[in-house]
């Protein structure tokens, strides 16, 4: 309401004047016409609110969608009764003619309060999406991802610090201050920072990258170059393994994102193929029933699957056999299980047959003199 039409209304009213001791005829008819105007806004700010209440429960038949809209409802409820009073006021100040320096800061705190509510129901609705979305998302095997929180949280902030711009710009364009030039120097501080922190933003990117392609997990035991560990954490600027000594390992997501990363926990099962040897002076007929000695070890043992075996060659001091299995897990401490079971009972059998496993041995042939 400016003041053209105010001047306008009150011109087509009667004047209302009252007489004061000490003061005489006092026109009140702005003061009047101000306070109706106040209660009048005042109701029908409420009367909208329950009327946008209204036709948003009457939205939440679509199931689809009711979680949202209740969130929205209650976002709407909790707006605070000062925020309408504030509006009331400034609609009713208008009958005034107020000096501009309060003209400017009424008008400012009516800004800022519309920003920061119109903010704040925004928030909420993104929170509830991206807690949906983000915090509760599940992987293949149906486990909640435990980086997810972290995730969201950092979502909610970006998405909070860009309403806050947007709303910092409102309220000074709103108010009649230059904002292109603003918004420019912003820009350019913007480059400025982001080349000083161009290994943070690399991390904070990365951590995105991660979260999203998911190469690893909370929990996942994986091998990055030379090191190994479990992961612990997966944070905004880095990961953090606990390795098999038992020390927290550092490594920042820029990192983990260019390098090669053999993630175990994806395995299904093992390969595993391993040698053996057996000494030279082994009878022929037992060399060729080694082979069907350790097929017959891998049919008694629960979770080994054999894939091969066989003499493959001569070796300096011993007759190399090569063995290929699998073990049906990825659980490491299966495969060494399987593996001692398979030593104790290859042993116990080479032991009945009287086969020696080859250690190095040399044989030194002496002459004498003369021969």
């Amino acid at each position: 309401m400016n003041s053209v039409s105010t001047s306008t209304l009150t011109a087509l009213i009667p004047d209302i004047t009252i007489s004061l001791p000490y003061w005489g005829e006092v026109d009140i008819t702005n003061l009047v016409w101000a306070l109706i105007v106040f209660i009048l806004s005042y109701i029908v700010l409420w009367v909208i609110r329950d009327v946008v209440i209204y036709k948003l429960r009457s939205w939440t038949e679509n199931k689809k969608h009711i979680k949202y809209v209740a969130v929205l409802i209650k976002a709407i409820e909790g707006i605070s009764s000062w925020v309408y009073i504030l509006v009331s006021i400034w609609l009713s100040v208008q009958f005034f003619s107020l000096p501009q320096v309060s003209t400017l800061l009424i008008n400012g705190v009516l800004y800022v309060t519309l920003a920061w509510q119109a903010i704040r129901i925004i928030s909420t609705v993104i929170e509830q999406v991206v807690g949906d979305y983000l915090k509760n998302r599940v992987d293949e095997y149906g486990n909640v991802d435990p980086n997810s929180a972290t995730m969201s949280n950092l979502v909610s902030m970006l998405a909070k610090i860009l309403l806050w711009s947007f709303g910092l710009i409102f309220v000074l364009s709103n108010l009649g201050i230059e904002v292109t030039s603003l918004i420019a120097g912003l820009g350019i501080g913007g480059v400025a920072i982001a080349f000083a922190l161009q290994g943070v933003l690399s991390d904070l990117f990365a951590s995105f990258s991660i979260y999203f392609d998911k190469p690893f997990r909370v929990g996942d035991f994986v091998v990055i170059g030379n090191d190994m560990g479990v992961v612990e954490n997966i944070g905004i600027k880095s990961t953090r393994l606990r390795t098999l000594q038992g020390e927290e390992l550092v490594v920042s997501n820029n990192e983990l994102t260019t390098t090669r990363v053999q993630n175990f926990k994806k395995m299904k099962e093992r390969r595993v193929a391993f040698e053996f040897g057996i000494a030279y002076e082994t009878p022929a007929e037992k060399v060729k029933a080694v082979p069907q000695m350790v097929t017959e070890i891998f049919e008694k043992l629960d979770g080994g699957r054999l894939d091969r075996v066989h003499f493959t060659k001569f070796g300096d001091f011993a007759l190399i056999y090569e063995v290929v299995f699998y073990v049906e897990s990825p659980d490491f401490n299966e495969y060494m299980r399987i593996k001692q079971e398979f030593n104790f009972e290859l042993m116990d059998r080479f032991s009945v047959e009287n086969i020696n496993f080859a250690y190095p041995t040399q044989t030194i042939f002496l002459k004498k003199g003369g021969e």
